[in-house]
Formats: structure tokens, sequence, C-alpha cells
């Protein structure tokens, strides 16, 4: 099967939308190392007259903004560099990379809004909640964010030029004869990840024996970088533990104290946890308790932890070459692959703005209950199973069910889409479950607005 080396990414269309606004700010592409960043603006220059492009980890180009200390006269000097007419700014993208680097540039982004406004701006860095507490004059409200995250299944199967697949699938409810090889090319994305050169690795070479070089070489820039994001020797110590320990905690919700088998203090872990957080790598999962909107994350509750990217830990874990051989990847390093995956699905829906999920929990002396994901729509909290097995088994589903003021609610598993009526076990209250195949995490949010917007409760026989 053919692929195409540059990946069509779904923030393309709002890129677009950026570059047409009359109301254009400089735009701050924003996201984890290795997501794939710099490809998409060196594409999206293509739409473009002119393109000027600086790293600034290059001296030559961080200069303009430690020797020049005004955005027109920096526009003015990297124009004349490039022999672009000055007249043709309109036409012409201007992309910063890495401007984590200077302080300097962040500040003067500002000034590229108000006193270069027809100039076109992209900046893209990691690490940036880190330099931002850093940076005096914070161009507060004179920039736009825009998020990028690891490749999401609809982005693997345009990647991999998968119209059939695509065009089933983009039909809600999916279709019945796609299943079967839907879910095959979903295993297979599961599997390896949606990390950009991951993929295109795998697309080149179609084996997993290729990949291990490839998640080494992304682990190994995300270890370099504890010193950026460490406050000193002890803050790096904790954090390089984390990191090569998190992995092994996905099946479970955490606690700071003496994480992963260590001595650490609870403050210690904790700060080291936030770091990775705003770093985008391992973040922290929040659940709630509420029944009805908003879903509020409460932070006195333990969280569980959100990778990247689902492939990374895969390989971290050495389980790639097992779930090969599944047939229902819910099954999958105790259950946790799939729920993890679909996290990072819906996480890849949020680029305007960065929106973390969260899980239910309800949690009393003699019992606990968890439900995987809730997701709101409209005045209704939608509970989210994600697992194997029979409607008899979702005990937590149906205590969230027993409490919710709706009948809806959702199983994610292996096999295909139907929407059935049950009663919970106890009190006997009616309620409906729609079975959504695992490979659909990216539609979540139009499969819920499908199934309340066309099933209701029928009465009683």
């Amino acid at each position: 099967m053919q692929s195409n080396d540059k990946f069509k990414r779904h923030v393309y269309s709002a890129l677009k939308q950026w570059k047409s606004s009359t109301a254009r700010k400089p735009l701050v592409l924003r996201g984890a190392r290795q997501v794939g960043k710099t490809t998409l603006v060196h594409d999206f220059a293509k739409n473009y007259q002119n393109y000027i492009s600086l790293n600034l980890e290059r001296a030559d180009d961080v200069r303009y903004f430690t020797d020049l200390k005004d955005a027109k006269t920096i526009a003015d000097a990297l124009f004349t560099t490039h022999n672009i007419p000055s007249k043709q700014k309109a036409q012409t993208l201007l992309f910063i990379d890495e401007i984590q680097e200077s302080t300097e540039a962040i500040a003067l982004l500002r000034y590229f809004y108000e006193d270069v406004p027809e100039l076109h701006v992209i900046a893209a860095g990691s690490l940036l909640e880190h330099v931002f507490k850093h940076v005096k004059s914070f161009p507060v409200g004179r920039i736009q964010y825009l998020y990028l995250h690891p490749l999401n299944f609809f982005e693997y199967l345009e990647a991999k030029q998968q119209t059939a697949a695509l065009k089933a699938i983009n039909k809600i409810p999916v279709e019945k004869h796609a299943h079967i090889a839907v879910k095959e090319l979903f295993h297979e994305y599961a599997i390896i990840g949606g990390m950009p050169e991951v993929v295109k690795t795998f697309f080149s070479t179609n084996s997993l024996s290729d990949l291990p070089q490839v998640y080494e070489s992304i682990w190994a820039t995300y270890k370099n970088d504890v010193e950026k994001y460490a406050n000193n020797a002890t803050d790096a110590r904790v954090i390089k533990h984390v990191i090569n320990t998190a992995h092994l905690h996905l099946d479970q919700r955490i606690k700071f104290q003496n994480f992963g088998n260590s001595n650490y203090k609870s403050r210690e872990v904790g700060e080291s946890m936030r770091n990775l957080n705003d770093a985008r790598i391992i973040q922290l999962m929040y659940p709630s308790t509420n029944i009805t909107p908003p879903i509020q994350a409460n932070l006195k509750k333990s969280p569980r932890l959100q990778f990247l990217d689902t492939g990374l830990v895969n390989y971290e874990l050495n389980i790639q070459t097992d779930m090969l051989a599944l047939d229902d990847l819910n099954t999958a390093y105790k259950g946790s692959i799939i729920p993890h995956l679909i996290v990072q699905e819906i996480i890849s829906l949020n680029s305007i703005q960065y929106k973390q999920p969260s899980f239910w929990v309800r949690e009393k002396a003699q019992s606990s209950s968890e439900v995987d994901l809730i997701i709101q729509h409209q005045d209704k909290i939608i509970p989210i199973e994600i697992k194997s097995g029979k409607e008899g088994k979702l005990k937590s589903l149906h205590q969230f069910i027993e409490q919710a003021n709706h009948p809806y609610a959702i199983r994610m598993y292996a096999g295909e889409f139907k929407v059935e009526q049950h009663l919970t076990p106890i009190n006997k209250k009616p309620y409906l479950l729609m079975n959504l195949p695992y490979y659909v995490g990216t539609q979540l949010p139009e499969y819920i607005a499908y199934f309340i917007k066309n099933y209701k409760l029928k009465p009683s026989s």
C-alpha cells in the first residue's frame, strides 16, 4: 500500500482559516517534540509566495532577536537578507522554529502583531510552559495557539491512503461489512502508535523490527531534555526516575509518595510529574466525581498517567510482538492499552485549546467504582467503559447510570456497532447501551450526538 511521506494533519484546515482571517495574530504551534510541528509548517508554506524559516537553535538565526530590538527592524532585515521586496509582506510566511530558545523572540511576537500586521508569523517550540514563565513581557492577547499531537487513527488511515476504510468509518454508524478490515488497520495503528517518524518508517519497511531505533531516538530526546525542566540536580534525578518507570503504572492510578519503588517524597515526584505534564510527555489525568455538568477534575484524588503516544508505551513495555497475536486488544497489558489510546484519540481532537478528558470515580469505605471515561454532551455527562465481556459485567457503569439523570451509556469493545436496552442489576433502572467498535475513538463526540438524537427508551413490557 502506498503512503505519503508528508502526512495530512487535521489541524491543516485551522492553519488555512488562520491565513485568511482578517483578525490574524502571530500563531504559536504547540506540542511535544517530534509530533511533526516543523514538517507541518514547511508544508503549509507552499501556500505563500515567500517563505522565511528561522531556527533559533542556530546562532545566525537567533541574532535577529538579540541584536535587533523591534519587530519592524527585524522584518526589514529578514526581507533584505532573503532578497524579498518589502511590499510583499502580505505574501510572506515567517516561521520561527525552536522559539523556546529565545525569551526575546517570544516577547517580540506581540510587536509583529502591532507593528507588522501584514506579515504572517508562525512560531513553534517545545517545553514552552517552562520558558513562558521567564518572559518578562509576555504577549497576552497578542498571539494565537494551535496544538499538534501524534497522528490519530483518521490521520493514520489518510497517510496510508486507505480511502475505502475512511469512507466506511466516516459513515455513522460504521458499515458492518468494513468491521474486520478496519479493526485490523486499527490494531496496526494501536501497536505502533502515531509518532510521525515511527509511522513513516513503518510505511517504508512494513516491519516492526525496524522501529526500535526510532522509538529509542525519540525517548532519548525526551530524556536529554530533563536538564531543561529540572530546577536542580535532585529534580533531574527524580524526573529521570519517573520517565524510566512511569510506563509500568499504565494500568493503575498512582500515588506520588515513593513512586516506582523509590524513596522520593510526594512533593518531589509531584513536581517532576507536573514538569513532564507541561512538556506533554507524561500527563496527569485526574478523576471527577460529577454526574451532571460541568465535569470538574478532583485534584485531591489519585490520577492516572496518560502518555504522549501509546506506541511509545507499547515499545517500553515490550508488548508489541505479543499484541500482534491478539484479536481483541482490550486484553492487552491488563486491559489498559485501548483505554489509553482512546483518550489519546480524544486529546488529538483538541487543536484550538488544550483540554484533557476525565474519568469517573466513586470511592466509599466498602466499595469503589471507576468508569474509564466521561464526556460532556450538552446537559449530560456520558459514561464510557472500554472493555470486553458481557453487559452484566459493567458494574461501575451501572452505578453511574443509577445516579445519572439520563439513560445513555457507552461500551467500547472489539465487536460491531449495536444499541441495546437493559436494566441495571440492583435498582432495575432502564438504560440504553451503545456498543461501539474501539476504532471509532476519534468520532466519539459525533457518535454521542447520534446516539442521543436517534435512540429513546422503549416502554417496559
